[in-house]
């Protein structure tokens, strides 16, 4: 059961991907030849919230778990804001500190994680693996295109 619950805490996560999809904007910008396919963002993102939520329903019943619990609270608040910021607002650079706290905020986790249950902290592994190329994804579109900008 608090599986379904950290899934759906996910899922209302993941509606910022539908609500802010990249569109014209993003696809006009120059972007690194390692960038990766346009498929594998639902793809990947869909893995990583059934890890996210199965980590997080190991962790929530463990006593002693109230920090790590805030800490999974605060990198998916960062999660959510970080669609509308770039594709909604096409802010690139703000983008980048929100993806850079978001990356401090898994780390923070998986460790603490760790510390509660070895198999939680695993499933956070692939989540910070792919904030760090989405992280340095951001930060090449945003050297890339920043002439381009009027304002970030």
């Amino acid at each position: 059961m608090l599986f379904v619950v950290f899934l759906i805490a996910c899922g209302a996560s993941a509606t910022t991907g539908v609500m802010f999809k990249p569109g014209d904007w993003y696809r006009s910008l120059d972007k690194p030849s390692w960038t990766p396919p346009n498929w594998a963002f639902p793809v990947v993102w869909t893995v990583l919230y059934v890890c996210i939520a199965a980590a997080a329903a190991r962790i929530a019943p463990l006593p002693g778990s109230g920090l790590a619990m805030a800490l999974f609270v605060a990198q998916l608040c960062y999660n959510t804001l970080w669609t509308p910021i770039f594709f909604g607002l096409h802010r690139m650079k703000v983008g980048l500190a929100v993806i850079g706290l978001l990356w401090l905020l898994v780390a923070a986790t998986l460790l603490a994680f760790l510390r509660l249950d070895i198999v939680a902290g695993l499933l956070f592994v692939p989540y910070l693996v792919w904030v760090t190329i989405a992280g340095a994804l951001n930060f090449e579109v945003w050297r890339l295109n920043r002439d381009r900008m009027a304002t970030d």
